[in-house]
């Protein structure tokens, strides 16, 4: 008899790193693999969905305007029971830090099925931040029967919590497949009227890029004054770059940017890119200043540098390498990082040639064999 999957994701990020799992349980012919999507994001999941060719054998369509935790962690629960009732799976896949991944974690235990925790073991150790992904991820790990960690230190942090080392694998990280599957995909195709031709038209590739995205709940307010403020700083003392900042349409964000950056020249401010083209510009970029957490793991397989606007973060193993700066939203710090990247060649290459500390792109084959095995 088969082994029954079911895996469950709702927003985009995890959509882009479960991706490469459904399709690796999809062309293993020894297993039957379902797939539930929560939709907590709707247009912006459909798209990678689109991109990656998946249809969900389940949607449960619960994103709400001004939806709260509260009802977002019942609605999937209570919504995820008929789904569980009528697939019966063996195993529940869940990923990250996510409302969906915790929430379908506690629904997939009440049904008995065992429980795998993709991205799993991740920690900054403080419930508040980032809020309230580490202690959703805290949660999952508590739920899971399986971790797939993406690194050793990531394992290290679940041992330390008390599970069992037979239960965990270190796979390195999906999103690594996800990117180079992608990357290879938005420079094989061609994209009519799409946002990739849009950016193509809009920027001067022979100018140095710099990316920048910015969206943490943590640095709304004056986190978020002071990079704005920074990138209004670099920008004018360096005339010959195009800083491109796709701009969240949250208002705490898209408000205080376009107020502060909107007349800048050499900055041009974008709405949220699609996944292909998002992928394409990152590796079109010089280098990059985010406060994104798969930003930290996918530019280093591309050789882009990442200063990061956050004090403290779930992925040490970056910093460690190189491969990523903590600059928090310190303004003097993002200036004076970014220029050092944008004037002194031996240090950028120095960052952009180091190792990817999140894998090389077989993450989810791992996680088969190791599942094939049980």
């Amino acid at each position: 008899m088969k082994k029954k999957n079911l895996i469950i994701f709702g927003t985009r990020p995890e959509a882009i790193k479960m991706a490469p799992l459904v399709k690796a349980f999809k062309e293993d012919t020894t297993f039957e693999t379902y797939v539930c999507v929560t939709a907590q994001h709707r247009e912006m999941l459909d798209q990678v969905l689109e991109f990656y060719e998946i249809t969900p054998d389940f949607d449960l369509d619960l994103m709400k305007p001004n939806q709260n935790l509260y009802s977002l962690t019942a609605d999937i629960i209570t919504h995820l029971k008929p789904v569980l009732e009528e697939v019966k799976p063996d195993y529940v896949y869940v990923h990250g830090d996510t409302t969906t991944s915790t929430a379908s974690g506690i629904a997939a235990f009440y049904s008995g099925a065992k429980v795998c925790h993709v991205e799993a073991g991740l920690r900054t150790h403080n419930r508040q931040y980032p809020f309230p992904e580490e202690f959703n991820r805290q949660l999952t790990g508590k739920i899971a029967d399986y971790h797939f960690a993406p690194t050793t230190l990531s394992k290290d942090n679940l041992l330390r919590e008390n599970v069992s080392e037979k239960n965990i694998l270190v796979t390195g990280n999906t999103v690594i497949d996800a990117l180079l599957f992608g990357i290879e995909k938005v420079n094989t195709t061609t994209f009519e009227d799409s946002e990739i031709k849009m950016l193509n038209e809009t920027l001067d590739f022979s100018k140095k890029i710099v990316l920048v995205t910015g969206h943490r709940r943590e640095n709304h307010g004056e986190g978020l004054l002071n990079i704005c403020t920074a990138l209004k700083e670099i920008s004018a003392k360096n005339p010959d770059i195009q800083i491109v900042y796709p701009v969240h349409l949250n208002p705490n964000v898209k408000g205080p940017v376009h107020d502060l950056l909107g007349d800048e020249k050499n900055i041009i401010l974008i709405a949220p890119l699609a996944y292909p083209a998002f992928i394409w510009l990152m590796e079109k970029s010089h280098s990059i200043i985010t406060d994104s957490g798969g930003i930290q793991e996918e530019a280093p397989s591309l050789g882009k540098p990442v200063l990061v606007t956050r004090t403290t973060t779930e992925r040490p193993e970056a910093v460690a390498e190189g491969t990523v700066i903590l600059v928090g939203t310190n303004k003097d710090k993002i200036v004076e990082y970014t220029n050092q990247l944008l004037s002194n060649e031996q240090q950028y290459n120095a960052m952009s040639k180091l190792h990817n500390p999140y894998g090389d792109g077989k993450a989810a084959q791992k996680i088969v064999d190791y599942i094939k095995a049980l």
